[in-house]
């Protein structure tokens, strides 16, 4: 065989060093990771038991039926108008908030602390409450029961939301660097696009999964405005008691939009300023 030249061995040694042992923080974190999986492992199962009787450690027969139930009929409808209303309150709420997270963060306001009081008051009340006050006016304008409605009820509660996470990202950085778009010619267009959103990208990104998620969860203004109309959240709960094997399938249903919004939200957060 032939000899290692001096680099190559140096190389050689380099590769060797490459792997890292985990360190104790990095010990704990998949420690943490891992409590926080196995509840959601516990749930997997749940969903495929048809037979899990006390005091058994396995269920004593698996099956599809809890499955099936959740994609189909109502609970496949529900899943439908969830997402849509989800999908259109966080949008509007982004597109009302951002003139009022701007004005807020920047401090054009000479008493923002009375506005940002107004704005956060439907988060003083439970969410139920709100939407029962908003029934009684939606009943005469012909709104209750209606995707229209509900969409109008969850943006009461999460407009609060996406403007306070929203006004973080603005302030003295992001004007300076919109002024230094504008010294080299760029349109207040072309400054939008390629200087304001990249700068506030990771906080559009988080108000953006915090504004989905509130709404995709909403369960108090669902119920109190949707009256017969199918949500996810309002069609989970009875069966939480009735039938946990359903209930464990609509659960892992009602996940997957949450945990594919939190990935969208991780890489949209990257900001290349």
């Amino acid at each position: 065989m032939a000899e290692l030249l001096p680099h190559d061995a140096a190389a050689a040694r380099g590769r060797r060093h490459t792997f890292r042992r985990p360190t104790g923080a990095g010990l704990a974190a998949l420690a943490i990771a891992g409590l926080f999986a196995l509840p959601l492992l516990a749930l997997v199962v749940r969903a495929f038991a048809d037979a899990w009787r006390f005091p058994a450690i396995v269920p004593q027969r698996f099956g599809a039926r809890g499955v099936e139930v959740a994609f189909s009929g109502k609970a496949l409808e529900a899943f439908g108008n969830s997402l849509l209303v989800g999908v259109g309150v966080t949008s509007l709420a982004l597109l009302l908030g951002w003139p009022a997270a701007r004005v807020l963060g920047e401090r054009r306001l000479r008493r923002p602390g009375f506005v940002f009081l107004l704005l956060a008051m439907p988060l003083l009340v439970p969410s139920y409450a709100t939407g029962t006050g908003l029934t009684e006016w939606f009943l005469r304008l012909d709104l209750a029961d209606t995707l229209g409605g509900l969409g109008l009820a969850h943006l009461v509660v999460v407009l609060p939301y996406v403007i306070v996470v929203l006004l973080s990202g603005f302030g003295p950085r992001v004007t300076e660097l919109e002024e230094m778009g504008r010294s080299m010619g760029l349109g207040p267009v072309a400054r939008w696009r390629l200087v304001t959103l990249p700068a506030v990208a990771p906080t559009l990104a988080a108000a953006t999964f915090l504004g989905f998620l509130v709404s995709w969860s909403e369960y108090g203004s669902s119920l109190a405005v949707g009256g017969g109309t199918p949500m996810l959240p309002v069609i989970l709960l009875p069966f939480v008691r009735n039938d946990p094997q359903v209930a464990a399938a609509l659960a892992l249903l009602f996940l997957a939009p949450a945990v594919l919004a939190l990935i969208a939200t991780t890489r949209a957060a990257r900001s290349p300023l």
